[in-house]
């Protein structure tokens, strides 16, 4: 039996195989795709409290990795031939084991929340931890805050995490983020967050930047054990010239364009 817990009128089951879930090959589905993904684990499946009946799965991956990228489409394929509604985080540094619990706690209570007004779960003002008055909802608020401490203590070149964020046409939301650590040294994040038959309960390009932001916030607490690798701005600049080229694959385009001046503006 998986663990089990009970939350805002859901069970989640954590550590279930997708083959359990679905228990034999889909129609449609090849048998190469469900050799790769029955044995995937899914981090987190979302269950009605009363029947049981699958909701949602959400899955953490790393597709920075050739292996990765490959059994993440075979996971999706299966998912979608059975109806299994998916969400999806992409991240080298954001996993279940570290950031799960809340970052589904989060989802639980956005969708939960839905909307009010046009007010959203991401649009509610309140007290930061810092004691300013802020959006409570951004998940990077904490990460945010840090960095500004540790400018103040001389640790950071530039106190602020800079990040955009898109959404591919048909395909994931993406946000990125990055923090001057030293002169010409970066830490840098890209988050992928893919919605398949379901919502996360905020828009999920915005949810993808603010998860982005996290994760250097994340990096930065582990400076003590170890350095973490840092890009040049070069190597940030050739991205968002990728997306820019790139821009009739976007659903809103691309809206950042004054960060490909020659004066380092994207800092």
């Amino acid at each position: 039996m998986t663990p089990t817990i009970l939350r805002a009128g859901r069970r989640v089951h954590t550590g279930r195989r997708l083959g359990q879930v679905i228990g034999r090959k889909p129609t449609g589905v090849t048998a190469g795709q469900w050799n790769t993904a029955h044995a995937v684990v899914l981090d987190y499946l979302v269950t009605d409290a009363d029947t049981d009946r699958p909701e949602f799965a959400l899955l953490f991956t790393d597709d920075t990795a050739a292996a990765g990228a490959r059994v993440t489409r075979m996971t999706t394929a299966v998912c979608d031939a059975v109806g299994l509604p998916l969400i999806r985080i992409g991240s080298p540094t954001l996993t279940a084991t570290h950031n799960g619990s809340q970052i589904l706690g989060y989802v639980l209570d956005a969708r939960e929340f839905g909307a009010d007004d046009g007010l959203g779960y991401r649009d509610i003002v309140g007290r930061l931890p810092d004691g300013r008055t802020g959006y409570v909802n951004d998940l990077s608020s904490v990460a945010r805050a840090a960095a500004v401490d540790a400018y103040a203590a001389r640790q950071l070149f530039d106190p602020i995490i800079r990040g955009i964020r898109v959404r591919w046409a048909g395909g994931p939301a993406e946000g990125w983020a990055w923090l001057q650590l030293r002169e010409g040294g970066y830490v840098f994040e890209r988050v992928r967050l893919a919605e398949h038959r379901t919502t996360c309960g905020v828009p999920a390009d915005r949810l993808a930047e603010d998860l982005a932001g996290a994760a250097i916030g994340q990096r930065l607490k582990l400076r003590d054990s170890a350095e973490p690798d840092l890009v040049d701005h070069a190597h940030i600049e050739a991205g968002l010239r990728d997306l820019s080229a790139r821009r009739a694959e976007l659903v809103d385009g691309f809206p950042y364009e004054h960060l490909l001046a020659d004066q380092p503006a994207a800092r």
